[in-house]
Parts: structure tokens; C-alpha cells; sequence
């Protein structure tokens, strides 16, 4: 059966054509990611990634990036400069059309780059069309030229300012506020991927600055990736103090990479493609992982390790391993502007070659180092047999008893996950509160006795037998490890909520280096959140006020005077009945909820493995660099 309806014409005349950089302002996530802090870091990323361009083209020594008082960026480097020359095919200035049009730069095949990040020539004319004004300064030809642009549109002509016997580019800009929700650039944030870029680019320094606080920092690391590996493991005890350190060109690629096994169990495999981060991998990280697999298994059989026992898995030669995988690619096939995922065909058998090569010689001439990596896997295997046959038993016993869910889970009745919530609360009395003041309809309660297991320090079998995880890995439907499957998600807002005072912190950063370390997918969807339950409860003859942290209530005592008033100072969630604890931390016309968000994975593996392993030194240093910034704390 069908509705009559109006006619609508469809025709020519419907079909916008989104002229010059006005694509780019429309729909800014298809450029930059978001419209939120990732998007806002990631234009100061793709101008700075031009400035690494020059210096991998050995045109750069360094690069300067400062944050002015008024949140504008400024990145300076000392390569040959943008050209200014006329532009025969667009009669326009080169710098002008470079910070204008799509899809126009130096990287497209020509002479200009052997090896760039740059690939799609939009980079730095997204980060003009989104800002409220932009400024470039070239030196080259002994002037200095200049022009400014307005939400991407000149408003100058290019014009010479002076002399100079310098070269570099200068690009000033100011983020557009109608465009991102935030213009407050994060130092930190800025300086892991200037970090990044140092290990990557050993012969480059590179400095940033923050006028807002007055501080600089200088990254410069002449060990390049290994001293990349040492950074990342600088928290664990190693198995090998100087890293593995594999390098070569070959087929116009250049492959390297750096190895260090810790004792630990976790991987950490971070891979680069033109000092690209490649998040998903690609060719080259699947070529070395081939390599490192076949060459362990070789040299374990060969001397006589192995024995009568199946080969080695990668993931058991993998465990307790941190290695960085860079290659540079003249001409890289990424998927899509993100950059995510290398494509190229060809970097698969050039890097399994490299890595079989070098790490051949290097365990034949390294006996000892050999042997403990070779002992490690065969004990990694044994335990990963150990953690299938758990999980088998484990299904086994579900099917048995017909439920799939732990007997303390209390479900919802709302069986779509899209709008279904899993409240995971600290302790039996405030799980107790929870179910009874919840909206049985779409949130679901899992209590927590006592804290889970910490999984920095734990194997995967060990992992399973904890009770406590098995019921939250039961409750989320998604299993775990080589069975994670996102899709099976019962519930697409987990809400983790534990009391204000250091055990609860202690059981919040348990659980978020679970899931992080073994179901991170679900952060990355955007599933994880912190309840923001209140600190005080303030009532003043009738009235009642619930305050969330110390500068709120000053505040509000200041408004409401101090005479008369009754202050509470809530230790848990237990100390709340069910209304209470609803219209406080449940409810969502009141609650305050934090998503987790992962930013930036070398940042978040530093930050699990200070806080959470065995070395003290660099968590005390954590603690003493960041203890000023400390909200509500527990003593």
C-alpha cells in the first residue's frame, strides 16, 4: 500500500556543487576526524607533518611550534620554504594555491619529495579553510614573503616584506571557534606526538612552546627508534637493555625497526609509515610479524628447544615484546586521509625480508638473549592453552546451566544495546542501592566485590580465572581476545561507578586498563564511561544542594551564606539510599557522566604501565609531576 504524495521535483537544480574549500567547512569531521579536541590537535599534526617532510628530504634541522596566549599556533621550520613562484596552470602564487585547493602540493610523483607523510595534498589547505584567520611567512630567494587568509580565503596578496639569507616556512593560525566546540589547545597532547616525531626523525630537533604558561620543551632523540622502544619500556623490567636494532633499504624502501622483550605480557607493536602512525597496520606491520614468527621458530627448532612440541604461535613470540616499526615509502598507498592502514603490497615482502635477515644474525649471535625469548613463548604458549581450555570449560558450564549471565548481573528489560546501559558499581551495598533506585527498563547493575585482578601484571589464563572478570566479560557479550567481537555488545554505555576516595580510584584505573589492554575497541566506540557521583550533600533549612567537588561548594556557600548550613561529605555511593543515589548519579536529566576517549595510543600504553606495573621510580615521578593537578583526594 502506498501514500499519495506531494511531487517533488529532482532535478539539476538540487545537486550542490561545494566550491574551492567550502567542502571542508561544511563537513570538517571528513577532514579532521571531529569537530572536538582530536580534530582541533590534528591541524596543528598535518602542518607540522610538512615541516617532517622537509626534513626527511633532508632540508630541515628544526622545527619550532608555539602556542600563543591566544591559542593561535605558530610552526616554524628551517626548509626551503613554500614556493612563490606563479603557478602556470592556475596563474596564482604556489603558496597561495597550496593553502587554497584541494588536492594541490609537492607530493604528488614530482621531483620535490622522495618520501613524505603528506599524501593527498589537502593537509595544510584544511587547516586554513578551518581557521578564523591564517598567516604564512616564506623565506627563500633571499625575501621574505608574506600573506594572510581569512576562513580560508585570502585577504592579502603575497607580498615581499624584506630580505633574508634565510629559508624556512612560518604558517600562523587561530583555530575558526564556529567550527570546533573548543580552541584551548592541550600541551600534552602537543608534545606525545612532537615525541613521536623526534624518535622518528633522530636528525631533527624539534621545540614547543607554550606562551600561556611560559615553558619549552626541546625533543631531539639521535637513537631514534630504539630510543623509542627504551621510552616505551622505560616503566618495566627488561630482557634486553639495548634494544634490537634492525635497518636497511631495499627496493627504494627503508625499513627499520627496534626490539625489546620485557617481563611482562603484554604486546606493544607500534608501526609508522613515513612517520605516519599506522593505528591499523598494514603490509609492513604484517611483514614483520611473518619474520619474527618463521625466524623464532627456526632458530628454536635448530637448537633443539622445541623439541617434540607444536611451533611456536606469533602471539606467544609476541608476548612481553615492545617494538616499533618504521619504514619510509616513496610513493605510500594509505586508506583514506586518516592514514590508518599502509596498502602496499610490495613493503610486505621487503620488510619480512629486512627483519628475517637481521634478526637471523642477531639471535645466532646472541645465544643467551635467544634462549629467554624462545623460553618465554614456549611458556606463553602453555599458559594461552591453559586460558582455551578455561574458556571452553566455562562455556561448557554455561550451557550446562542454560544462562549465559552471571548471577548477580541485574539485566534490563531493554534488549536493543543501542539504548541499554551497564552500571558496574564498587561494592554489595552500593549495588544493592543501584538496582533498587535504577530505571529497570534500560540499566543493567553489576556489583564488584573487592577489586579485579591487576591485568599489567597478569597472564591471560591467570586473567580468566578471576572470577570478577569472568562476570564482567559474560555481562558484556563481547568475549575476549581472539573471540572479541564488538558487535555482540549487549549494552553500548558501560558506566563505571565507584566512591570518591582512593580504593575507587584504585578499582576505576583496574577496570580501565582492562578494558584498554584487552577490549579496547569498546573505548575507541565511544561505550566507556566515569559516573560523577557527588561529594557533598548541603542542606540549608528546606532546601538540599548536591555539590560534585570543592570549588562548587565554595561557591554555592558563598551564595547561600554559611550560617545554618549542614554539610555531608559522602566516603561512597553505599552511604546514598536508591532515590538518592538515582537522582544524583543515575539519572539522566542530572547525572554527570565522563566518556572515555584514546587519544593517543603511545600515551595511553605509558600511562597503564606507569600507574599500574611493577617499577616505582617512574611512578613516582608521575605522582610529583601531576599531584598539583589533583581533584578530590582521599586521605
Amino acid at each position: 500500500m502506498t501514500q499519495d504524495r506531494e511531487p517533488v521535483a529532482y532535478n539539476a537544480t538540487q545537486i550542490q556543487v561545494l566550491e574551492g574549500l567550502e567542502a571542508v567547512r561544511r563537513r570538517p569531521g571528513m577532514y579532521v576526524g571531529s569537530t572536538g579536541p582530536k580534530g582541533l590537535h590534528h591541524l596543528v599534526y598535518e602542518v607540522v607533518d610538512n615541516s617532517i617532510d622537509e626534513a626527511l628530504a633532508g632540508f630541515s634541522r628544526e622545527i619550532r611550534v608555539t602556542v600563543t596566549g591566544e591559542n593561535a599556533v605558530v610552526v616554524e621550520d628551517d626548509g626551503r620554504g613554500i614556493p612563490v613562484d606563479v603557478h602556470p596552470q592556475v596563474g596564482r602564487p604556489a603558496v597561495e594555491v597550496v593553502l587554497t585547493m584541494l588536492h594541490a602540493g609537492g607530493k604528488f610523483g614530482g621531483a620535490g619529495y622522495k618520501v613524505s607523510g603528506g599524501l593527498h595534498g589537502v593537509g595544510v589547505s584544511v587547516v586554513n579553510a578551518l581557521s578564523e584567520w591564517l598567516e604564512v611567512e616564506v623565506k627563500r630567494d633571499g625575501r621574505v614573503w608574506s600573506q594572510r587568509f581569512e576562513r580560508g580565503l585570502p585577504v592579502s596578496e603575497l607580498t615581499a616584506t624584506g630580505v633574508t639569507s634565510a629559508t624556512g616556512t612560518t604558517v600562523r593560525f587561530k583555530p575558526d571557534p564556529e567550527i570546533f566546540e573548543e580552541t584551548a589547545f592541550n600541551r600534552e597532547t602537543l608534545a606525545q606526538r612532537l615525541r613521536e616525531l623526534s624518535f622518528l626523525t633522530p636528525e631533527v630537533r624539534i621545540i614547543l612552546r607554550d606562551d600561556r604558561v611560559g615553558s619549552e620543551q626541546l625533543f631531539h632523540h639521535s637513537g631514534g627508534v630504539k630510543d623509542f622502544v627504551r621510552y616505551l619500556n622505560k616503566t618495566r623490567g627488561v630482557l634486553n637493555p639495548d634494544p634490537i636494532y634492525i635497518a636497511q633499504q631495499q627496493g627504494g624502501v627503508w625499513v627499520e625497526a627496534a626490539l625489546q622483550y620485557h617481563d611482562g605480557y603484554l604486546e606493544n607493536i607500534f608501526s609508522y609509515a613515513n612517520t605516519i602512525r599506522t593505528v591499523d597496520g598494514g603490509t609492513h606491520e604484517a611483514g614483520f610479524k611473518a619474520a619474527l614468527t618463521r625466524v623464532v621458530n627456526e632458530y628454536a627448532k635448530k637448537h633443539g628447544q622445541l623439541k617434540n612440541e607444536q611451533p611456536l604461535g606469533g602471539e606467544d613470540i609476541r608476548e612481553g615484546l615492545t617494538a616499533v616499526i618504521s619504514v619510509k615509502v616513496p610513493e605510500p598507498q594509505f586508506e583514506g586521509q586518516t592514514k590508518t592502514k599502509l596498502g602496499n603490497t610490495e613493503v610486505r615482502s621487503i620488510t619480512d625480508a629486512v627483519i628475517s635477515n637481521g634478526l637471523s644474525i642477531f639471535l645466532e649471535e646472541n645465544p643467551a638473549l635467544a634462549r629467554r625469548v624462545v623460553e618465554k613463548a614456549i611458556s606463553a604458549a602453555h599458559a594461552r592453552e591453559a586460558a582455551r581450555k578455561a574458556r571452553e570449560l566455562t562455556r561448557r558450564k554455561s550451557l550446562l546451566e542454560n544462562t549465559a549471565l552471571p548471577g548477580k548481573l541485574a539485566d534490563c528489560s531493554e534488549r536493543n544495546p543501542e539504548f541499554s546501559e551497564l552500571h558496574i558499581v564498587e561494592g554489595d551495598s552500593a549495588g544493592g542501592s543501584a538496582k533498587q533506585g535504577r530505571d529497570r527498563r534500560y540499566q543493567a547493575i553489576l556489583p564488584l566485590r573487592g577489586k579485579i585482578i591487576n591485568v599489567e601484571k597478569a597472564r591471560f589464563d591467570k586473567l580468566l580465572a578471576n572470577e570478577e572478570i569472568r562476570a564482567l566479560i559474560t555481562a558484556l557479550g563481547t568475549g575476549i581476545g581472539e573471540e572479541f567481537d564488538l558487535a555482540k555488545a549487549r549494552y553500548h554505555k558501560l558506566i563505571m561507578m565507584t566512591d570518591a576516595d582512593v580504593d575507587g580510584s584504585h578499582i576505576r584505573t583496574l577496570l580501565l586498563t582492562f578494558f584498554y589492554r584487552y577490549m579496547r575497541p569498546l573505548i575507541e566506540a565511544g561505550y566507556v564511561y566515569i559516573a560523577q557521583p557527588p561529594l557533598y550533600r548541603v542542606r540549608k533549612g528546606k532546601e538540599l544542594f548536591y555539590v560534585y567537588n570543592d570549588t562548587e561548594l565554595e561557591e554555592l556557600l558563598q551564595r547561600v551564606g554559611r550560617n545554618g548550613v549542614a554539610i555531608q561529605r559522602y566516603k561512597g555511593l553505599g552511604e546514598m539510599n536508591p532515590e538518592q543515589l538515582w537522582e544524583t548519579t543515575m539519572n539522566p536529566e542530572h547525572r554527570v557522566i565522563l566518556q572515555v576517549h584514546l587519544a593517543d595510543a603511545v600515551a595511553a600504553d605509558q600511562l597503564f604501565s606507569t600507574l599500574m606495573g611493577d617499577t616505582v621510580e617512574p611512578r613516582r615521578e608521575f605522582i610529583q609531576q601531576y599531584a598539583r593537578q589533583v581533584r578530590n583526594l582521599d586521605v
